[in-house]
This record gives structure tokens, sequence and C-alpha cells, in this order.
């Protein structure tokens, strides 16, 4: 018989960060351990719910018993498994044992490696009662948790105390026991506004009594209600709700049954930079801060409370009087630090290691200054604004703002440089120089603030992988792959004309002058950050074949790929070009079997008129094709190497290469090498053969 299975763990509040990830992982790993047994239908739905007091799930179409079931165990190879007379070896014997078959009762059956012994062995369907608790432990146990605890005089671990199970399959509870727990029908409503115990008679009650004991079961659903009524309260305010989905998602894991009020703090506070009173209302008091038509903030907030209540004049004073005394932080914060001067924190920079290979962050200062400079001369932007802006960039982390909130880095460098005089433009470019934070975040605008930016990632990836500390796996505790992507993109998005190799250079140059010792990096940098355009590219979108047939040439004029991409998928849809790809494919095979050093094609030495057309050919295009580069008219340049198809094919039908005569396959081979180069001018075409 099939039906619904509910499971409902209720415990004391789980993180609210992690409950999201918590309950989707509990989820998946019931689900996918019931299908693997067979136990689910291949309809059977997973629906998964969450609180702050309970994770759960339904499953449909959950089968009470098992389908009985041939399972296979593959055994030793028959080459191994047999002795000289045809006996069962030991391996074999062991074998038979741990599977409980006889040797009649043993199958043969073959795979690319060859024959093997196989046991078939008939398993009875079990019943779905034998199985579930220890689904549901095994699941807790996977589950993505970094700190778990006991509580009472109980072994039992997990991230918070529990104190009730769910194992319903229909009507019928599963008996069972979890961390201690014994399973029953009984679960609990919102801590205030439900009182006593709510029996779930069968899963398809389970939303609706909890909705009726003020708790909305589903995650997505509270968060939908939350957003709701965050836009109807900011719009009756005529107001704007400043964006933050991680806020959201975190105050929807710390409600159950959420109901949105205002509040609202003195207006003086706003000479505070904004960005500190919003980010001390979101992370301290999981307030939603509003924001006027303009972007501008206003001394108004939103609180999302567990407590719906007819009178909130209690809750919203009460949050007014909690939120007082961290605005007051923050402007005391604001007050001090310029009151102990932007300028003066600079030369305290030398006191404070950056790292202890890689000097302190005075250090690091006069590298960024130095390596911006030489960034924005070749721009033809001020290098000595940009030299001020790399030497300044970092000295808002000693600030005591930024060492409340490091979020604010950057940002507050720009308040402070304008309260003391300087240039919007240096100011802008101080906050500018950490773009792009993250994935799909702006990029720093102007050469300005571009050339600090560059300065900034190159100095931290060149020294990091200098001294070897290069990322690995999924770790990667200095942000490496994130500044190798963020020179990327303001080399390629900007764009701007500059060489990547330049750049190592420079940051390189930089560091060596202080006497930091380096290993070799110009090219694992480059193939590390070749890497990673690779997967950028390929999430844009563009095919396999064209990235590599681009990337195969190594390029360091980023800013020139997409171009060059662009070309080769124009190239693509010409007729000549899988003819040619593939003939570039074997020429380059040719070519790797020959002298390292071949000479220039002599029209003495040309025989056969094919290898004349050719050459004729090449002589033709290669200015042509030479002029369409440097002018960077990649597609140009391909269309013109388009046209060498028909002698290339008859070349290889009626010439031999490799012939005995040196000089003349000598020659033959130069011509190659001539076209070769030619062809492989925008991208290696070869790698569109595939």
């Amino acid at each position: 018989m099939n039906d619904t299975v509910l499971i409902e763990l209720r415990s004391e509040e789980l993180p609210p960060k992690s409950l999201r990830q918590l309950s989707e992982a509990f989820a998946d790993a019931v689900f996918s351990a019931l299908k693997a047994q067979e136990f689910t239908a291949d309809d059977s739905v997973c629906t998964p719910y969450a609180t702050p007091r309970r994770l759960a799930l339904s499953i449909t179409g959950v089968a009470t018993r098992q389908p009985d079931r041939v399972l296979e165990r593959k055994g030793p190879a028959v080459s191994s498994a047999l002795d000289a007379a045809g006996q069962p070896t030991k391996a074999l014997a062991g074998f038979m044992r741990s599977a409980g078959v006889s040797f009649e009762q043993l199958h043969q059956a073959a795979d690319g490696k060859g024959e093997y012994f196989v046991a078939r062995i008939e398993k009875k369907g079990e019943q779905l009662d034998a199985h579930l608790a220890e689904i549901v432990a095994q699941a807790l146990k996977k589950l993505p948790i970094p700190k778990v605890m006991r509580w009472g005089d109980s072994e039992h671990q997990f991230v918070r105390p529990v104190h009730s199970l769910i194992l319903l399959h229909g009507e019928n509870v599963v008996a069972g026991e979890v961390l201690g727990l014994r399973s029953g029908r009984v679960t609990r409503g919102h801590r205030f506004l439900s009182a006593g115990e709510i029996v779930i008679d069968r899963p398809s009650e389970y939303v609706g009594k909890l909705a009726a004991g003020k708790v909305i079961a589903s995650f997505a659903e509270r968060r939908a209600v939350v957003a709701a009524q965050l836009d109807a309260a900011a719009k009756r305010l005529d107001a704007r709700i400043n964006p933050a989905d991680g806020l959201l998602d975190e105050v929807t894991a710390l409600v159950e049954w959420p109901a949105v009020y205002a509040g609202q703090f003195e207006a003086e506070y706003l000479e505070v930079p904004q960005e500190c009173l919003i980010l001390t209302m979101q992370q301290n008091q999981k307030y939603f801060p509003l924001l006027d038509g303009s972007g501008k903030l206003l001394n108004r907030f939103l609180i999302v409370s567990n407590m719906q209540v007819e009178d909130p004049s209690a809750i919203v004073s009460g949050n007014e009087r909690v939120v007082r005394p961290r605005l007051a932080d923050a402007r005391f914060f604001y007050n001090q630090d310029r009151k102990n001067g932007f300028s003066t924190r600079a030369m305290r920079l030398g006191a404070v290691v950056y790292h202890n290979k890689l000097g302190s962050l005075g250090d690091r200062a006069q590298r960024l200054g130095r390596i911006a400079q030489r960034i924005a001369d070749r721009l033809g932007a001020d290098g000595q604004v940009a030299e001020a802006v790399g030497m300044l960039a970092k000295v808002d982390l000693l600030t005591d703002m930024v060492g409340e909130f490091p979020e604010l880095q950057g940002i507050m460098g720009r308040y402070y440089l304008l309260h003391e005089g300087n240039t919007p433009e240096l100011a802008d470019a101080v906050e500018q120089h950490y773009r792009p934070r993250f994935a799909g975040d702006a990029l720093p605008q102007g050469n300005i603030a571009c050339a600090a930016a560059l300065a900034d990632k190159l100095d931290a990836l060149v020294g990091f992988f200098g001294i070897g500390q290069l990322p690995t796996g999924d770790k990667d505790p200095f942000g490496l792959r994130r500044a190798a992507l963020g020179v990327l993109r303001i080399l390629m998005e900007t764009p701007l004309p500059l060489d990547l190799a330049e750049l190592i250079t420079d940051a390189s140059t930089a560091l060596s002058s202080q006497g930091i010792t380096l290993e070799p990096v110009e090219q694992p940098l480059r193939v590390f950050m070749l890497d990673r355009l690779r997967g950028t590219l390929r999430d844009a979108g563009h095919s396999i074949d064209v990235i590599e047939a681009v990337l195969a040439q190594q390029p360091t004029r980023i800013d020139r790929v997409p171009a060059r991409l662009a070309a080769v998928r124009e190239f693509q849809q010409l007729p000549e070009s899988l003819a040619l790809a593939a003939a570039n494919k074997r020429i380059g095979n040719i070519l790797k079997k020959a002298d390292a050093a071949l000479p220039e094609p002599d029209i003495a030495l040309l025989e056969e008129d094919a290898e004349k057309a050719l050459f004729q050919r090449v002589l033709l295009i290669a200015p042509l094709v030479k002029s369409h580069v440097a002018n960077e008219d990649y597609a140009d340049a391909l269309k013109v190497l388009a046209s060498v198809r028909a002698e290339v094919d008859r070349f290889f039908e009626e010439v031999m290469v490799n012939v005995p005569e040196p000089v003349l396959r000598g020659n033959r081979l130069g011509l190659l090498k001539a076209l070769f180069d030619q062809l492989n001018a925008v991208a290696d075409i070869s790698k569109l053969a595939v």
C-alpha cells in the first residue's frame, strides 16, 4: 500500500542562518535513502518544511513494503577464481560464503575488462517500519552541522536539544526511535500564540493544523509572507526597503507567525553615513531600514516580529529603545575616526602585519601605490593620483568603524577622505578599489579606480603565489580566485588595453624591490587565471570548442578575448570552417614531428603545381591577415583564411610532404609552418575539428 510519509523533528530554536540549508539537506537525504531502498514510487514528491523549532518533510507515494528484489554481487574474475583443476580458489570460496550461495548458483558476466562471477541473491521486500527510523537517524548525521551539542544526561548529539518526533505513514505511526525520542503523532504550535499539543492524524493535516497553531510550516511560504508584509508596510510609509535577501532568509528562520511593525529613531543620527546605520540595523538588530525614492536613508525601519498582536506599541517601543545605543555607537565611531584624522593613521600601517612573508600593511601600501601608478601611466591617467590612491587604500582598516564593521572597508575611506578635503576622484577610487567584491558586483569606474583595483588584486595574487600559498580544493583563505576573477572582469568588461603578462611583472617587481623572495609565478599564475577565465566564459554561454580555440593561444590581452570569441563563432558558420579546422590539426601533428627550426619556404624549391598554388595563396593572405589582426578585425582575418581551403585540400591530395630528400622535405614543412602561423593568428581553429 502506498501512502504519504510525514516526518517532523521538533527542537529548540535552530541556527537561523543555516535553517534553509539544513531543511533541504534533511529532506534530500531522507528522500534519496527511501528511493535507493525502493520504497518510493516514480511520481513520489518530497516537500520540505522548516520553522525555527522544527525540521520536517512529507513524501507522497511511499510503500509499506519494498518489492521483492534480485540483488547482484560482483565477485572475482573468472581467470583468478578457479585453479588449474577448475576448482574455486580461496578468493572465490570466500565470496560464495559471504554471498550465501553455492558454486552451482553462480553466474558469469563480462565487462570491458573480462569475465567475472556474479551472485544473484533473491531478497524479500522488507517493511517500511524496519527502516524509516534508521533512515531519519542517518540523514540527521549527514547534515552540514559544524558543531553539535549534548543535553541533559543524554549521550545523543544534535545541533539543538530535541523534544518530539513524528513518523507517520498515512494514518499509522511508524514505530522507531531517533535521538532518544520515540516516534508519535504529536507536535506543538507557536510558543506563545498556541496552547497545548497538536495531534496529527494523517500527513495531509500537518500544514493546516500547524497554521491553526499559528505556525507557517513552509519556509518558502513564510518567506513570501514576510516579503509581502514588508513591501506593504514600506508602501504605507511612502518608502522602499533596502535590498537584503540574506536578511530576509534570516528573519524567516527566526519567526513562525510573522508580523511586520514600523519603528523610528531620532533624525539626528542621519548625520552618520547611511551605510553605517543600515549595517548596524541589519546586522545587529535584524531590522529593515527604509529609504526614500532617491535612495536616501529615512529615520524609519521595519521590524519582523514573531508576535501578531492588536496593539504592537510595546513591541515597537522596545525595539526603538534597543536600536538607539547601536546608532549612538556608530555615531561615536564616526566622530572619533574623523577627530583622529585619516592621514595620521596612514603612518600606523607599518605596525600592522599583512603577512609574515609579505611584510606589513605599510609595505603593501607602498606596493599598491607603485603598481597603480604604472597601470595609470599606461592608461594615460594621472599616475600621481593613482599612486596616492594605492597608498591610502588600506588606511581605513585602522579606523574604529571598519574595526566594528569590516564590510565598510573602502566605503569609510571615501567618507573620511572627503571630510579632509581630498578630491572626489581620489576618494571614489579608494572606495572602488575593492570592486568587484563578489560575482555580479559593479566594476570600478574610471582609469584611476581601475588602476587601484588591479593593483590590489595583482599584489595579492603574485604575492601569495610567490610564497606558495595557492588555493587548494575548496580552500582559498586569501580569496585568490575572487581576485583573479576581478582582474579578468576589469580587463575584459571595462575594457582596458593592458597586457596581463606586463601587469604580473609590475606586481612582481614591486614585491621584489622590497627584498621579498618569490618563487617564479608568471606561468603558473597565467594558467590559474586562464582557468578562471575558461569557467567564466563557459558560464556566460560560450561553447567549449570556441573557448578552447581562443584560450589555446594563451592570450594576455584579455580585453580582446570577446572579439576573438565572436570571430571564431562567425567563422564556424562558414562552409570552409570544418575542413580548415581538420587541416590545421593535421598540419599541427605533422609539424610536431619536424625539426624545431624550419626554413622559410623557397619558391625555387617548389616542384608541384599544388604546392606552388598554396605558396602563392599564403603569400597573398599573409599581409591581409596581419593587417586585420593588428586592427582587431578578427572576423575579417578568419574570412581571409577561409579562402585558402581549396589550395589546402589540393595540396594534401597531390603533394607528399615527408619525401626522402631533406631539402625538399624541409621546404614543404616550411610552407606548412607559414600556413599554420596564419591559420592560428586569431585562434587555434584545430579545436573546432572535434
